[in-house]
Protein backbone atom coordinates (compact mmCIF):
# COMPACT_ATOMS: atom_id res chain seq x y z
CA UNK A 1 0.00 0.00 0.00
CA UNK A 2 1.35 3.38 -1.18
CA UNK A 3 0.03 6.27 1.03
CA UNK A 4 0.28 10.05 0.56
CA UNK A 5 -0.07 12.34 2.91
CA UNK A 6 -1.02 15.83 1.96
CA UNK A 7 0.66 19.10 3.51
CA UNK A 8 -1.31 22.32 3.25
CA UNK A 9 -0.33 25.39 5.20
CA UNK A 10 -1.51 24.65 8.72
CA UNK A 11 -1.82 20.64 8.98
CA UNK A 12 -0.32 19.39 12.19
CA UNK A 13 -1.63 15.74 11.96
CA UNK A 14 0.08 15.08 9.05
CA UNK A 15 2.85 13.49 11.51
CA UNK A 16 0.40 11.51 13.04
CA UNK A 17 -1.25 9.99 10.08
CA UNK A 18 2.73 9.52 8.52
CA UNK A 19 4.12 7.43 11.47
CA UNK A 20 0.94 5.38 11.72
CA UNK A 21 1.43 4.15 8.00
CA UNK A 22 5.45 4.23 7.81
CA UNK A 23 6.03 2.87 11.57
CA UNK A 24 2.92 1.13 13.04
CA UNK A 25 1.88 -0.56 9.65
CA UNK A 26 5.62 -0.81 8.10
CA UNK A 27 3.95 0.90 4.68
CA UNK A 28 5.00 3.40 2.14
CA UNK A 29 3.78 6.53 2.63
CA UNK A 30 4.89 10.06 1.30
CA UNK A 31 4.44 13.71 1.98
CA UNK A 32 2.65 15.53 -0.84
CA UNK A 33 2.58 19.56 -0.86
CA UNK A 34 -0.24 21.31 -1.64
CA UNK A 35 1.12 22.95 -4.72
CA UNK A 36 1.79 19.08 -6.10
CA UNK A 37 -1.04 18.54 -9.39
CA UNK A 38 -0.65 14.56 -9.91
CA UNK A 39 -0.94 11.87 -7.33
CA UNK A 40 0.32 9.02 -9.95
CA UNK A 41 1.48 6.03 -7.99
CA UNK A 42 -0.68 6.08 -5.08
CA UNK A 43 -3.34 3.92 -3.35
CA UNK A 44 -4.82 6.14 -0.72
CA UNK A 45 -4.61 9.71 -0.28
CA UNK A 46 -4.96 10.92 3.55
CA UNK A 47 -6.40 14.34 4.14
CA UNK A 48 -5.04 14.87 7.93
CA UNK A 49 -5.97 17.06 10.82
CA UNK A 50 -4.74 20.57 11.15
CA UNK A 51 -6.11 24.16 10.94
CA UNK A 52 -5.19 25.10 7.50
CA UNK A 53 -4.83 28.17 6.47
CA UNK A 54 -5.61 29.39 10.14
CA UNK A 55 -9.50 28.42 9.00
CA UNK A 56 -10.15 31.65 7.64
CA UNK A 57 -13.61 32.02 5.88
CA UNK A 58 -14.36 28.76 7.00
CA UNK A 59 -12.42 25.54 8.27
CA UNK A 60 -11.02 23.82 4.98
CA UNK A 61 -12.22 26.41 2.89
CA UNK A 62 -9.11 28.09 1.15
CA UNK A 63 -7.42 24.58 1.23
CA UNK A 64 -9.80 23.19 -1.05
CA UNK A 65 -9.21 25.29 -3.62
CA UNK A 66 -5.24 24.83 -3.93
CA UNK A 67 -3.26 22.85 -7.04
CA UNK A 68 -3.56 19.38 -5.17
CA UNK A 69 -7.29 19.16 -4.84
CA UNK A 70 -7.78 19.52 -8.67
CA UNK A 71 -5.58 16.07 -8.41
CA UNK A 72 -7.17 14.45 -5.67
CA UNK A 73 -10.66 15.14 -7.52
CA UNK A 74 -9.05 13.65 -10.56
CA UNK A 75 -7.45 10.83 -8.33
CA UNK A 76 -10.88 9.98 -6.92
CA UNK A 77 -12.69 10.07 -9.94
CA UNK A 78 -10.91 7.38 -11.53
CA UNK A 79 -11.12 5.15 -8.36
CA UNK A 80 -8.70 6.32 -5.88
CA UNK A 81 -8.79 6.02 -1.95
CA UNK A 82 -9.55 9.43 -0.05
CA UNK A 83 -9.46 9.64 3.44
CA UNK A 84 -10.31 13.03 5.29
CA UNK A 85 -9.56 13.21 9.11
CA UNK A 86 -11.05 16.01 11.02
CA UNK A 87 -9.57 19.16 8.96
CA UNK A 88 -9.18 17.05 5.95
CA UNK A 89 -13.18 16.14 6.12
CA UNK A 90 -14.02 19.92 6.28
CA UNK A 91 -11.98 20.12 3.18
CA UNK A 92 -13.22 17.55 1.31
CA UNK A 93 -16.80 18.85 2.04
CA UNK A 94 -15.69 22.18 0.66
CA UNK A 95 -14.52 20.73 -2.20
CA UNK A 96 -17.55 18.82 -2.83
CA UNK A 97 -16.01 15.23 -2.93
CA UNK A 98 -18.61 14.66 0.13
CA UNK A 99 -21.97 16.30 0.65
CA UNK A 100 -22.71 18.26 3.82
CA UNK A 101 -20.64 20.94 5.92
CA UNK A 102 -18.90 21.20 8.93
CA UNK A 103 -20.57 23.64 11.30
CA UNK A 104 -19.48 24.92 14.51
CA UNK A 105 -19.93 22.95 17.76
CA UNK A 106 -22.97 22.96 19.33
CA UNK A 107 -21.37 24.60 22.29
CA UNK A 108 -19.51 27.02 20.51
CA UNK A 109 -16.43 25.62 22.72
CA UNK A 110 -13.45 23.76 21.36
CA UNK A 111 -13.74 19.57 21.87
CA UNK A 112 -10.94 17.46 22.52
CA UNK A 113 -11.67 14.43 24.40
CA UNK A 114 -12.22 10.30 23.44
CA UNK A 115 -15.66 9.40 21.64
CA UNK A 116 -17.26 6.37 21.23
CA UNK A 117 -18.12 5.66 17.19
CA UNK A 118 -20.27 2.99 15.72
CA UNK A 119 -19.27 1.87 12.45
CA UNK A 120 -22.47 2.09 10.32
CA UNK A 121 -21.30 0.19 7.03
CA UNK A 122 -18.74 -2.19 7.41
CA UNK A 123 -18.43 -3.24 3.33
CA UNK A 124 -16.04 -0.37 1.87
CA UNK A 125 -12.54 0.22 1.23
CA UNK A 126 -12.17 1.73 5.10
CA UNK A 127 -14.00 -0.52 7.41
CA UNK A 128 -13.97 -3.71 5.56
CA UNK A 129 -11.78 -5.73 8.39
CA UNK A 130 -14.53 -4.20 11.18
CA UNK A 131 -17.60 -5.98 12.60
CA UNK A 132 -20.99 -4.64 12.04
CA UNK A 133 -21.76 -2.46 14.55
CA UNK A 134 -18.70 -2.35 15.76
CA UNK A 135 -18.08 0.31 18.50
CA UNK A 136 -14.42 2.02 18.24
CA UNK A 137 -12.58 4.66 20.70
CA UNK A 138 -10.85 7.44 19.47
CA UNK A 139 -10.50 11.17 19.85
CA UNK A 140 -11.70 14.55 18.78
CA UNK A 141 -10.02 17.67 18.63
CA UNK A 142 -12.10 20.21 16.78
CA UNK A 143 -14.54 23.41 17.27
CA UNK A 144 -16.01 22.94 14.21
CA UNK A 145 -17.53 19.59 13.72
CA UNK A 146 -20.77 19.45 13.57
CA UNK A 147 -21.98 18.04 10.68
CA UNK A 148 -25.02 19.00 8.70
CA UNK A 149 -26.92 18.56 5.71
CA UNK A 150 -30.64 19.30 4.21
CA UNK A 151 -32.83 16.72 5.28
CA UNK A 152 -33.21 15.01 2.08
CA UNK A 153 -29.71 14.39 1.74
CA UNK A 154 -29.57 13.09 5.45
CA UNK A 155 -32.02 10.57 3.96
CA UNK A 156 -30.08 9.89 1.12
CA UNK A 157 -26.98 9.45 2.88
CA UNK A 158 -28.83 7.14 4.89
CA UNK A 159 -30.74 5.16 2.10
CA UNK A 160 -27.30 4.78 0.15
CA UNK A 161 -25.27 3.74 3.24
CA UNK A 162 -23.37 6.73 3.26
CA UNK A 163 -23.53 7.27 6.79
CA UNK A 164 -20.36 5.52 7.78
CA UNK A 165 -19.42 6.54 11.48
CA UNK A 166 -22.13 7.61 13.96
CA UNK A 167 -21.60 9.24 17.67
CA UNK A 168 -22.44 6.45 20.50
CA UNK A 169 -21.99 5.77 24.00
CA UNK A 170 -19.66 3.12 24.94
CA UNK A 171 -23.08 0.46 25.16
CA UNK A 172 -23.40 2.01 21.25
CA UNK A 173 -26.46 3.60 21.44
CA UNK A 174 -26.68 6.93 19.49
CA UNK A 175 -27.78 8.61 22.47
CA UNK A 176 -27.73 12.64 22.38
CA UNK A 177 -25.19 12.77 25.28
CA UNK A 178 -22.55 10.66 22.63
CA UNK A 179 -22.48 13.76 20.34
CA UNK A 180 -19.91 16.02 21.30
CA UNK A 181 -20.76 18.61 18.26
CA UNK A 182 -24.12 18.50 17.69
CA UNK A 183 -24.03 16.61 14.39
CA UNK A 184 -27.36 15.57 12.38
CA UNK A 185 -28.41 12.43 13.49
CA UNK A 186 -25.19 11.77 15.44
CA UNK A 187 -22.92 11.67 12.01
CA UNK A 188 -19.23 11.18 12.89
CA UNK A 189 -18.18 10.49 8.94
CA UNK A 190 -19.63 9.78 5.85
CA UNK A 191 -18.73 8.32 2.50
CA UNK A 192 -19.33 9.84 -1.47
CA UNK A 193 -21.80 7.31 -3.16
CA UNK A 194 -18.91 5.10 -4.92
CA UNK A 195 -17.50 4.42 -1.24
CA UNK A 196 -14.12 5.33 -2.43
CA UNK A 197 -13.83 8.97 -0.84
CA UNK A 198 -14.40 8.92 3.27
CA UNK A 199 -14.70 11.90 5.97
CA UNK A 200 -14.76 11.70 9.42
CA UNK A 201 -13.81 14.08 12.85
CA UNK A 202 -12.30 11.82 15.26
CA UNK A 203 -8.86 10.68 14.21
CA UNK A 204 -8.11 6.99 13.62
CA UNK A 205 -4.28 7.91 13.45
CA UNK A 206 -4.37 9.58 16.86
CA UNK A 207 -5.77 5.50 18.25
CA UNK A 208 -3.30 3.47 16.79
CA UNK A 209 -0.95 2.53 19.30
CA UNK A 210 -1.84 1.36 22.94
CA UNK A 211 0.29 4.09 24.07
CA UNK A 212 -1.95 6.38 23.10
CA UNK A 213 -5.12 4.75 25.06
CA UNK A 214 -6.49 3.02 21.81
CA UNK A 215 -5.33 1.09 18.93
CA UNK A 216 -9.40 0.85 17.93
CA UNK A 217 -8.43 3.43 14.64
CA UNK A 218 -6.17 0.87 13.28
CA UNK A 219 -9.05 -1.71 11.73
CA UNK A 220 -9.56 1.60 9.09
CA UNK A 221 -5.87 1.36 8.18
CA UNK A 222 -5.36 -2.39 8.23
CA UNK A 223 -8.92 -2.12 6.18
CA UNK A 224 -7.46 0.24 3.56
CA UNK A 225 -3.87 -2.02 3.34
CA UNK A 226 -6.25 -5.57 2.97
CA UNK A 227 -8.19 -4.05 0.17
CA UNK A 228 -5.01 -2.39 -1.44
CA UNK A 229 -3.35 -5.62 -1.44
CA UNK A 230 -6.63 -7.57 -2.48
CA UNK A 231 -6.01 -5.20 -5.76
CA UNK A 232 -3.02 -5.74 -6.49
CA UNK A 233 -3.70 -9.60 -6.16
CA UNK A 234 -6.20 -9.17 -9.05
CA UNK A 235 -3.94 -7.08 -11.00
CA UNK A 236 -1.67 -10.00 -11.03
CA UNK A 237 -3.32 -12.46 -11.58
Amino acid sequence: MNCGVIVFPGSNCDLDAYHLVRDVLKEEVTYIDYEERSLQGFDVIILPGGFTYGDYLRSGAIAARTPVMEAVNRFACSGGLVLGICNGFQVLTEAGLLPGALCRNDSLQFRCRQVYVRIENNSLPFTNKASTDQVLMMPVAHGDGSYYAPPEVLQDLEANGQVIFRYVDQRGEAVKAANPNGSCENIAGVSNRAGNVVGLMPHPERAGEAVLGSTDGLVIFESLRGYCKGREVLKSG
